[in-house]
């Protein structure tokens, strides 16, 4: 069960923010389109950018700018148009 979720949607795009028990995870949803971006639930490790919540890892990055750029491109989407909730904007070391 989640601890924590938020949502934040615009230019078309939602983004849902959970909290699992292991996992931050802001997900994507655009136009049929998904992309992940997950950090271990302590907000210390390295983001993992998926293609969905809970699909396999395609890359690391230390920035959240960096994992969100990549997200963005997943989507088809400019990195600016991305809605982040606000308990997301923290994500990254």
């Amino acid at each position: 069960m989640s601890e924590a979720s938020a949502e934040a949607t615009a230019n078309g795009i939602t983004a849902h923010y959970e909290e699992t028990e292991t996992e931050r995870v802001l997900s994507f949803d655009y136009d049929g389109r998904t992309a992940a971006i997950a950090q271990n639930v302590d907000g210390y490790a390295m983001l993992k950018v998926r293609p969905t919540a809970d699909g396999d890892e395609l890359e690391r990055y230390y920035g959240f700018d960096m994992a969100l750029d990549h997200a963005a491109e997943l989507l088809g989407v400019g990195v600016h148009d991305l809605p982040i909730p606000d308990d997301a904007a923290d994500m990254g070391m």
